[in-house]
């Protein structure tokens, strides 16, 4: 198996089984949701993420529907795409537009600009 098509596997395999547990539920809960048989849900999800079985595109949707969480998510590459991509899910499309209007002008910042605002924006919602 190429590389190329490893990582995108392994992304999709640790995600997977992150989102599953932080849900709460079985492989065959998961599967079953997806509307698999229930007697090969478990096995279904078992090879996704053991990376056996690569996800198709439909799988994907069906996985994300499944487990309420945006397609996207199960794509992430890092923990903090994955939970910046979990935190807009939960918002509206205009307040999805908002904040990722507002990512962009941070990116534009000048970083110690942007560091400073960030460190007094993160101090005032810390416990």
């Amino acid at each position: 198996m190429s590389s190329a098509l490893s990582a995108p596997r392994a992304v999709v395999a640790a995600r997977l089984r992150q989102i599953r547990q932080l849900r709460g539920l079985s492989q065959r809960d998961v599967g079953i949701r997806m509307g698999l048989d229930k007697d090969t849900a478990s096995a279904r999800i078992s090879r996704y993420e053991s990376e056996a079985m690569t996800v198709s595109l439909e799988s994907l949707f069906a996985l994300a529907q499944a487990l309420d969480v945006p397609p996207a998510y199960l794509l992430a590459d890092t923990p903090a795409m994955a939970d910046a991509i979990l935190a807009l899910g939960t918002e509206s499309a205009t307040q999805q537009t908002r904040l990722a209007e507002a990512v962009a002008a941070l990116v534009a910042m000048p970083v110690g600009q942007r560091k400073a605002l960030l460190e007094g924006l993160l101090d005032t919602h810390r416990p």
